[in-house]
């Protein structure tokens, strides 16, 4: 059942959960998101629950930086592509309104981060993000 926004806690376990069960599921991204994870599955999604709670609700429970983490992963534009396209379908299926909007606006913003500064980064030829 399509909720009309996403806000509370509650809608952001939903969409997240719901996002990561297609992640793990994707024939394309799945395997680097499970080799990367391995058996810390929960310990991920508790860290992306407080990520977009921080993010959409303004309740600042995320502290962190995202990037380093993703930046030696073995993924290109058609690795980002395909994390927002199941992004955004998770989104629409479940919420309609402003939040859901900037939840996509936001994801995309990241995806398009992400890729420039892991391309920046192999291009300069550095492993390690300091």
């Amino acid at each position: 059942m399509k909720n009309s926004d996403i806000t509370t806690i509650d809608d952001i376990k939903n969409m997240v959960d719901s996002f990561y069960i297609e992640v793990r599921e994707d024939g394309l991204i799945g395997p680097v998101f499970n080799e990367k994870i391995g058996d810390r599955w929960p310990t991920h999604l508790a860290k992306m629950y407080t990520f977009w709670e921080t993010v959409l609700l303004g309740n600042h429970t995320y502290f962190g930086s995202p990037f380093p983490s993703h930046a030696q992963l073995p993924v290109e534009k058609k690795h980002f592509d395909r994390w927002l396209m199941l992004f955004e379908r998770t989104v629409d299926a479940l919420f309609s309104g402003t939040k859901a909007d900037e939840a996509k606006w936001r994801a995309g913003e990241m995806a398009e981060m992400f890729q420039f500064k892991i391309d920046h980064l192999r291009k300069r030829g550095k492993d390690v993000i300091q």
